[in-house]
């Protein structure tokens, strides 16, 4: 029972990153959009993601449940010690909720509205930016729960380069996802060369942002080349994800929406693995070479074996009613937007 409380983990962190990151990357591209087509950005991504953005949060909240109540010392360590990204990033989230309903559902249309999207559009970048933050902490073997002081203790650990350079990557696939989603729910042509542009641009993003992530690795020592390319599979993943979207990059115009997405959810899903395989079952890497395990840092076994069966059946009541209201409201968006354009 403990490896399906594993892998219910890491879809629901999988998830988040693919369904969430995308609702993140929609405040991104517009934040990235010129004058001349911000508010026309804005109007499409908000009829696209406006009816079900929500509801992608409970993949976050179910990879918090999951480790607060079957690894809690890991949950206990990561809430100790990126207790400050942590705060940032839910800061993120609240805020961004909130500029987003006012925004759009306010009743007076007034210059509040352009604070409410200045808040949505940046902590649309800052609460992936502090995610990525977080999951670079996990792997760079900086927290140090003997540290003696507060900065490094709780600061330094995750304010370094590699962290930063990760954060920054996470923002550049929130924003690249949230462009290759979104062209399949636009009609016109002009509309779709425009988010082809977009999407070419965060794809850019994301390659020089990735390399930086390698060089703050090598020059942080974090074996990360090693990890990635020390391994045939991770090296099999990698020369998948980037064969995909090459292939990608010359079909945009031409491709199937579905096939768009299909090869932009691969090209994720491959990253997160080669990043995530080699030291698994290795969840935080510790200062001084330690490290917690999801398969000895775990709770009771009455405990996993409960959390496993709640996942289990709570699959078979929730994941059909959300996926009828994503295909529901996701076909409701379409008939609109060609409506509108």
């Amino acid at each position: 029972m403990l490896y399906v409380v594993i892998a219910y983990l890491w879809a629901s962190i999988w998830l988040y990153l693919l369904l969430g990151g995308a609702d993140f990357g929609a405040g991104i591209v517009e934040l990235f959009s010129s004058k001349g087509n911000k508010l026309h950005t804005r109007n499409i991504m908000y009829k696209a993601i406006g009816p079900v953005w929500e509801a992608n949060h409970m993949w976050l909240i179910i990879a918090v449940v999951i480790l607060f109540v079957g690894f809690p010392q890991i949950y206990t360590l990561m809430s100790t010690y990126v207790h400050i990204p942590l705060a940032a990033m839910l800061l993120g989230i609240i805020a961004r909720g909130t500029a987003f309903t006012f925004r759009n559902y306010d009743a007076i249309d007034d210059r509040w509205q352009k604070v409410y999207s200045k808040i949505f559009v940046y902590s649309s970048a800052v609460t992936p930016f502090f995610l990525g933050i977080i999951a670079g902490t996990t792997v760079s073997g900086t927290i140090n729960p003997q540290a003696d002081n507060f900065l490094d203790a709780y600061v330094l650990n995750w304010l370094n380069w590699f962290c930063v350079s990760v954060g920054c990557f996470t923002v550049a696939i929130c924003g690249y996802l949230a462009t290759i989603y979104i062209i399949g729910e636009v009609k016109e042509q002009s509309d779709k060369a425009l988010f082809v542009r977009k999407a070419k641009f965060m794809i850019i993003a994301a390659f020089v942002f990735g390399a930086l992530v390698f060089a703050t690795a090598a020059y942080s020592g974090v074996p990360l080349a090693q990890w990635i390319f020390g391994h045939t599979v991770n090296v099999i993943a990698i020369v998948l994800a980037i064969a995909s979207l090459l292939f990608m990059w010359k079909s945009l115009y031409v491709s199937s929406p579905v096939l768009l997405r299909i090869l932009a959810g691969f090209q994720v899903t491959m990253i997160l693995f080669a990043a995530t395989s080699t030291h698994f079952p290795n969840i935080v890497l510790l200062h001084g070479g330690q490290a917690l395990s999801l398969l000895e840092d775990v709770g009771s076994p009455k405990t996993i074996a409960t959390l496993a069966w709640a996942l289990l059946i709570g699959s078979i009541f929730i994941l059909p009613a959300l996926f009828y209201l994503m295909y529901s409201f996701g076909k409701e968006n379409k008939e609109v937007i060609g409506h509108d354009a």
